[in-house]
């Protein structure tokens, strides 16, 4: 109601009696019949927050979710020793975690990669709208495959839904949201094992591998890191006390 009257929340409050035009109230109908069938908010909304930024949200990219927000958090105020130069955000979607991390880091540069055109122009716009174009470069490639160069920094919140949590999940994530962006295999590892595996070859000495997961991933994937050579592989959990995020270090 707040949106489509242009209206803060609080405002509803202030305005409580204050009678409605048949224009205003055909907008907020809108907006509830499509809330009623289940899209989720943000698409209605066309924006969502995100830590400093706020982003364009459509049916092009995933959401960006609270907890990815709180995994920019952690890297910003607790992980980073200092600013990475050159980022990499792989399956970058609306661009959240890149313009993000530009946002904090002004020095910074990064590559945004994913394998959806559609969805890159959607980071384009985010990355024009948030003033961090200039430092921003969208690239479509499978993952590593396009790309080079080194980096201090390389994200990725891959693919890592199993079949049995495709199936059972909410209508607003399945019927909205690209399912290519959701599914990651029948174990959510097709995606997270790649990155793992081909991560070395791209960062620095010193650089850092940061990954958002299942939940009931990582004593796999810690142990397909120590084999394949990282320095560490740490497990850190989400707000919600469970493990979401993997730190690996090169």
């Amino acid at each position: 109601m707040a949106d489509s009257l242009g209206l803060k929340r609080l405002d509803l409050y202030l305005q409580f009696e204050r009678p409605l035009t048949e224009q205003e109230l055909g907008g907020i109908r809108s907006g509830i019949k499509r809330r009623a069938n289940r899209e989720p908010l943000q698409y209605i909304l066309g924006s969502a927050d995100f830590y400093t930024v706020t982003l364009k949200t459509d049916e092009r990219a995933l959401i960006p979710r609270p907890e990815t927000e709180y995994l920019i958090e952690l890297l910003h105020t607790r992980y980073l020793n200092k600013a990475p130069s050159r980022i990499l955000d792989l399956g970058t979607g609306s661009g959240a975690i890149a313009i993000a991390l530009l946002s904090v880091f002004p020095e910074a540069e990064a590559v945004a990669v994913d394998q959806s055109a559609s969805a890159l122009e959607l980071t384009a716009e985010n990355a024009q709208a948030t003033g961090v174009s200039d430092r921003i470069r969208c690239l479509q490639s499978d993952w590593f495959e396009g790309v080079e160069g080194t980096f201090e920094l390389i994200l990725a919140n891959p693919p890592y839904l199993t079949r049995e949590e495709m199936d059972t999940a909410e209508p607003e994530v399945v019927k909205y949201e690209p399912s290519k962006a959701l599914f990651g295999g029948d174990d959510g590892l097709d995606d997270l094992n790649r990155i793992v595996d081909d991560g070395l070859t791209y960062l620095v000495e010193g650089g850092m591998l940061v990954l958002e997961t299942g939940i009931h991933h990582h004593r796999g994937l810690m142990e397909r890191a120590n084999a394949l050579g990282y320095v560490s592989m740490q497990s850190v959990k989400d707000l919600e006390k469970r493990d979401r995020f993997l730190i690996g270090l090169k």
